[in-house]
């Protein structure tokens, strides 16, 4: 019995400090700029959490990223976010939220499904679809229902374009790679010290 209590107590204890990360970086985080939206540093403890302690763990993490997020949002510290907000408060809280807690449950659930195979792929592939699910959900509502700001932002170029290319395009390639780059490195440093 004290043996799982002691498992309990050092998971519980983990777990906080993978939100703490993530609460700290995506503040910092949003003082890092390209274009209007913040770049998400704050996915690699989201990769390397669900790694750890698997799926529910990730989405709990993103639903922290999503929490700063949302608090960025309605205060004006994340400008682009700021306009979505003040477009329709509802969906951009609930467009924070989703995106975050989806990006960390994929890659829990795909490091769980190709861990059994590979290790480094099923990190590889968790360092992957974070940032996939992130930008992919943001695009996809972007083009669904803020069309309007959409285009406005877009000016003369077409907003599918400007979508694509100018609002995720440089953001995403940098998630990516840092992702690709830095959650095999951080794997190994949790990995050491037993978590």
């Amino acid at each position: 019995m004290q043996t799982n209590n002691k498992l309990d107590v050092e998971r519980l204890v983990g777990v906080a400090v993978f939100v703490a990360v993530v609460v700290a970086l995506q503040i910092l985080g949003s003082f890092i700029r390209f274009g209007a939206f913040s770049v998400s540093l704050v996915l690699v403890p989201i990769v390397v959490g669900a790694s750890v302690y698997g799926a529910a763990t990730g989405a709990l993490l993103g639903g922290a990223f999503g929490i700063v997020v949302l608090i960025n949002c309605a205060n004006g510290v994340d400008i682009g976010g700021y306009m979505l907000w003040t477009a329709n408060p509802p969906l951009t809280a609930a467009l924070c939220l989703v995106k975050g807690v989806l990006a960390g449950y994929a890659a829990g659930l795909i490091y769980e499904k190709i861990n059994k195979v590979n290790k480094f792929f099923g990190l590889l592939s968790a360092a992957v679809i974070c940032p996939v699910v992130n930008t992919g959900i943001f695009i996809l509502a972007m083009i669904c229902f803020y069309r309007a700001t959409l285009v406005i932002w877009a000016g003369d170029t077409h907003f599918l374009y400007f979508a694509f290319i100018g609002l995720a395009g440089v953001n995403f390639l940098l998630e990516l790679c840092v992702n690709i780059v830095l959650c095999p490195a951080a794997a190994r440093v949790i990995k050491a010290i037993g978590l």
